[in-house]
């Protein structure tokens, strides 16, 4: 059976755009998803250094606006026309909350989705405890205990230690996924993703700038 490991935030806008068709793939293909939630800004800041957050407003309508919207329409997915109103709040509870509900068990495959439908279509701030219940009351989770245990020091050292293996593995982005080892950035290499259960690629051997002769 194929792994993929499915690296992000739970307010990640191409997260949320592409985790139905994750799903879809996983079934498809048989494989295991393992749900790695992380902290986003050290990773973006460690992959792109001191520029990493200084996009001009073009960039920032483009790719956090547009691509956003079409995307949306493409996947048959609702979407705010808006950045969420809570989007820079702490990642701690709502990340600690998919962590802890894998940890147990819990079909996080479902949960995570309705945090990320929350957040980009129903506006709602993942570090408000209430806010993640009224999201996930439609599922058949224990969102108390859930709650509990998503910001103690067991849960929030898997937080930590998936934000470092991020980092380390050179993730610079969410969503991130790695299928056997393979990494594929963002939600729209999901097709090339797919390909290769069928046409497996070959190894990398591009490399840049050119290595020089020996």
């Amino acid at each position: 059976m194929s792994t993929i490991e499915y690296f992000y935030s739970a307010h990640s806008a191409y997260a949320y755009l592409g985790h139905q068709r994750l799903l879809e793939i996983c079934k498809a293909r048989g494989c295991k998803l393992v749900h790695r939630p992380f902290d986003l800004y050290p990773v973006i800041d460690a992959a792109r250094g001191a520029q990493s957050r200084s996009f001009s407003a073009h960039y920032i309508d483009y790719f956090f606006g547009r691509e956003i919207t079409r995307w949306a329409q493409y996947r048959e997915l609702e979407v705010l026309n808006h950045r969420p109103t809570h989007h820079d709040h702490s990642l701690k509870l709502s990340n600690g909350f998919l962590i802890a509900a894998a940890e147990d068990g819990v079909d996080v495959d479902a949960l995570s989705f309705a945090l990320l439908q929350g957040h980009w279509r129903d506006d709602i701030d993942l570090a408000d405890p209430d806010h993640l219940r009224r999201a996930t009351v439609h599922l058949a989770v224990d969102s108390e205990r859930l709650l509990q245990r998503a910001e103690s020091a067991e849960v929030q050292a898997i937080h930590d230690q998936n934000t470092q293996e991020a980092i380390a593995r050179g993730v610079f982005g969410s969503p991130t996924y790695f299928l056997d080892g393979d990494m594929y950035y963002g939600q729209d290499h999901l097709e090339l993703l797919d390909h290769a259960f069928d046409h497996p690629y070959g190894a990398h051997s591009f490399y840049n700038p050119p290595r020089p002769s020996t």
